[in-house]
């Protein structure tokens, strides 16, 4: 469970959150991602909060990164959406990661962890199973 201090940790307008999803050809795939992205702004309402896809959707990685600088954000944290730590979340990402922290070098890059290697999204979906 997120904490209001924990949302207000991060609601300084200077900076922003990238939710990084796959990418589909079904246009209605990126409506979780969305969703979780409305959330956010509800409750941080000050944070910059943008969707990108590695692939077959757009906006990418680049596109939000580089719409979140014009807004002036300093640090941006990408949180990888993923279940399960593949060849995207081990070898592709930190390379991206690495081309945006050279073509936005005032800006600070934070890559998490894929999502589904945090404790209360496992703790979460076995509730979920178990219900």
């Amino acid at each position: 469970m997120i904490k209001d201090s924990e949302v207000l940790m991060h609601s300084d307008t200077a900076h922003g959150t990238i939710l990084l999803g796959h990418g589909s050809r079904d246009p209605l795939w990126r409506q979780p991602i969305e969703a979780v992205a409305s959330r956010i702004r509800d409750m941080a309402p000050a944070l910059h909060v943008r969707c990108a896809y590695l692939e077959l959707t757009l906006p990418d990685l680049s596109i939000s990164a580089t719409e979140l600088a014009t807004l002036g954000v300093t640090s941006i944290t990408v949180l990888p959406l993923f279940l399960g730590v593949g060849k995207h979340a081990r070898d592709d990402l930190p390379l991206q990661i690495a081309a945006l922290q050279a073509s936005h070098p005032h800006i600070a890059f934070n890559l998490r962890p894929a999502i589904g290697e945090e404790e209360q999204v496992i703790e979460l979906l076995a509730r979920i199973a178990l219900s």
